[in-house]
């Protein structure tokens, strides 16, 4: 820092100044600063900043390791937000959420002097594992099926809200038999989307079939699933489908058999993936919000370790409509 200083012509209080608090520093003397760190290849040390402020500006980030849509954007997401709130994160993946394995997680943390920790838990057994981490370090769960219980603080995205959302555009529609194939049951977010479903069919006063169950979050699974849906005695007029890959296996196998989507059956999807818009039809589906709910992650983390509470924080996600559904009336 004196260094900086002196090669731009300043005290050394103001270089801590543009590093702490830089918008107290004037522009043109925070440019000057700037540019001299730049030249001199000035860095940050962390480690002696850690050891003075007693914070080491870490985030442990606790996940399952899957690689499907959700978990994967949702770590992203996470990352991002600390990144913007100028903290780095740490992954640790967990497959196997026994007591042990969640302890050495905790203690590699806690040896990295990590801050808190954002667990990302799309299944119950690692949000069971996860509580007794939170005894002992700032926490919060990124889940759809849980509420704070326990001293666990969670936020996420509104499955339930997203799938009433799916399904009453269906309604809306004019669709009166709506079928659901549903994501693996061992997941929050697939009975989430389960519950959701039945919510707006029974304020319509319509009629929740038995749902079909798939046996993964793959187009696979759900091409396997629609062979289920054609041994029924009649079709539906519409499906709403557990996510977006599940969608596109459905809407395969529906043409095979010689049906058109959105003509003859409608399908809706859930995540919004990168490809949606361009399925065959282009895919109506249930966009959700990572970027969101990342950012509402990793406030809840921060205030927690301030000392303060919250009720949950659960982002709304958006209907987004496209070709794969048409109207009845």
């Amino acid at each position: 820092m004196v260094d900086v200083a002196k090669h731009a012509g300043v005290s050394h209080q103001s270089v801590s100044r543009v590093l702490n608090a830089p918008e107290t520093v004037h522009p043109d003397t925070r440019e000057r600063i700037e540019r001299s760190m730049a030249t001199l290849g000035y860095r940050r040390n962390s480690q002696a900043r850690a050891l003075k402020t007693q914070s080491t500006g870490l985030i442990g980030v606790v996940s399952q390791g899957d690689t499907d849509f959700g978990p994967t954007r949702t770590t992203l997401a996470i990352e991002n937000a600390a990144r913007q709130r100028g903290y780095a994160t740490a992954l640790s993946v967990v497959r196997d959420p026994r007591a042990s394995t969640v302890e050495s997680t905790l203690e590699f943390f806690l040896s990295h002097g990590i801050e808190g920790i954002v667990v990302i838990t799309p299944v119950p057994a690692l949000a069971e594992a996860a509580k007794q981490l939170s005894a002992r370090i700032p926490l919060v769960l990124v889940t759809s099926g849980l509420w704070p219980a326990d001293n666990m603080n969670v936020a996420g995205i509104d499955q339930e809200l997203g799938a009433r959302r799916a399904t009453q555009h269906l309604i809306d529609c004019g669709h009166r038999s709506i079928a659901h194939i549903a994501g693996p049951m061992d997941w929050f977010d697939a009975r989430g989307r389960v519950v959701g479903w039945r919510q707006a069919l029974a304020v319509a006063d319509l009629s929740a079939p038995p749902i079909i169950r798939a046996d993964g979050w793959t187009a696979e699974s759900g091409y396997a699933a629609a062979q289920e849906l054609f041994s029924r005695e009649q079709l539906p007029d519409a499906v709403f489908a557990a996510n977006d890959f599940i969608a596109l296996g459905l809407i395969r196998a529906l043409q095979e058999r010689g049906l058109s989507v959105p003509q003859d059956i409608s399908v809706v999807g859930f995540d919004d993936v990168d490809a949606a818009g361009y399925f065959s039809p282009p895919l109506t589906t249930v966009r959700q919000p990572f970027e969101e709910a990342g950012k509402a992650a990793l406030e809840l983390l921060l205030d927690v370790s301030d000392g303060l509470t919250h009720v949950p924080n659960f982002i709304s996600p958006e209907l987004v409509q496209r070709g794969s559904t048409a109207s009845r009336h």
